[in-house]
């Protein structure tokens, strides 16, 4: 047998115990933000109600920013799986675009986990800086991939490339372009702002809803936001060449 054909090494007794008592530390900082909000994360609180000493939960994260980040790579990584699932629920139903999906699976999550929705684009927490390129920026760039594929499915990098969209400064362009959401290549200028003008309409109406915000309209904020959605793709596409 090669040793390309070994099975991985199982992790170490040690290894599996910390994983363990990683996740039970960010279960129980999750629990305290969904009772009492962002702002309220406490590490000492977290210790005290796992039992354990702020000393050793430091074993597992070394400070406040750690954690934090740690419960922000995790809450956009949930929210990208519930994206991604609500698109491939489509595939039963081709009368509803995958974009619109995928948006009203973001809307649904976004709803169900008001807390963690508010930590990801809420008031930003004093002194917490995420770390330039880490895995807060993979996992917010692993999410706007899933919308780019459904938004441009089926149309070439020139015809994205000529799209009808707002002139840029060379120097937002050249910004534009080191964006990789879909982790292989960036896409042209004229799709990044299309992109962008999609993601401000759904992220708009969402933001409007979880904050309380359109309780004007009852029970039909639903029905808004898939109209909005069709609308939306509607016009994105109608930019795009044939």
């Amino acid at each position: 047998m090669s040793a390309a054909e070994h099975p991985p090494a199982r992790p170490s007794l040690r290894d599996r115990r910390r994983a363990a008592a990683t996740q039970e530390i960010l279960a129980a900082a999750e629990t305290q933000i969904t009772e009492q909000g962002p702002h309220a994360l406490s590490l000492r609180a977290v210790a005290r109600n796992l039992g354990m000493t702020v000393q050793a939960l430091y074993h597992y994260f070394p400070n406040r920013d750690a954690l934090i980040t740690a419960l922000i790579t995790k809450a956009y990584d949930a929210l990208a799986d519930a994206v991604q699932a609500a698109a491939d629920a489509t595939l039963a139903d081709p009368a509803v675009p995958r974009m619109v999906m995928a948006a009203e699976g973001y809307r649904r999550w976004a709803i169900a986990h008001p807390e963690l929705f508010q930590l990801l684009y809420g008031t930003p927490l004093r002194q917490y800086a995420a770390p330039v390129g880490g895995p807060t920026t993979e996992a917010m760039l692993r999410m706007s991939g899933i919308f780019q594929r459904e938004l441009f499915d089926g149309f070439t990098e020139a015809q994205l490339a000529a799209a009808d969209a707002p002139e840029l400064s060379s120097e937002f362009r050249e910004y534009l372009g080191q964006l990789r959401p879909d982790g292989s290549s960036g896409l042209p200028a004229p799709a990044s702002v299309l992109l962008l003008h999609a993601w401000g309409h759904l992220h708009g109406l969402v933001v409007l809803e979880v904050f309380g915000h359109t309780s004007f309209l009852g029970g039909h904020q639903a029905e808004l936001f898939r109209m909005a959605m069709r609308n939306t793709l509607t016009d994105v596409h109608s930019r795009i060449p044939a």
